[in-house]
């Protein structure tokens, strides 16, 4: 039994990991690790309605996440060339980390609003538009997530 709750542990490392890098998916990570957890007690100390609330927490994590980078970007006109390089920037600026997934990210948009349309001032702005979507989508699935341990920690331990 002690390998499940290493399982889990590793399930919430990696979730924690997956808020900042996109190749892993973050938020589905950390809520399948506190399910195993409370698994292994048999829902006795994390209950089913504490599971519902971080399910539920998890989900509008994933929403957010999804909506503020398309919202920003969209906002300010983005077109889809600036779409395809904001996603294009965010892969190749992953292997330098957070700060390169960010300012990958940005330079995607602005190259791709750029091949678009010559406008260098409407490109910078989806540029920045695209930077602001992630970092606002990242503090948001912090938040959810910081949430979801606390519900976790809270049911377990009272």
């Amino acid at each position: 039994m002690e390998w499940l709750w290493l399982l889990a542990f590793v399930l919430m490392l990696l979730g924690f990991a997956g808020l900042l890098l996109p190749m892993l998916p973050g938020v589905p990570l950390l809520f399948g690790g506190f399910l195993l957890a409370a698994w292994i007690d048999d829902f006795s100390r994390v209950g089913t309605v504490a599971m519902i609330i971080i399910g539920v927490l998890a989900l509008l994590a994933w929403i957010i996440d999804i909506v503020a980078s398309l919202m920003t970007t969209k906002y300010v006109g983005a077109s889809r060339q600036a779409m395809i390089g904001t996603i294009v920037g965010a892969l190749v600026g992953m292997l330098a980390g957070v700060p390169g997934l960010i300012l990958g990210t940005v330079a995607g948009a602005v190259i791709g609003e750029m091949m678009a349309s010559p406008d260098a001032g409407h490109a910078t702005r989806v540029g920045v538009a695209a930077g602001l979507g992630f970092a606002l989508a990242l503090a948001a699935k912090l938040v959810f997530a910081l949430l979801m341990v606390g519900v976790f920690v809270y049911a377990y331990f009272y």
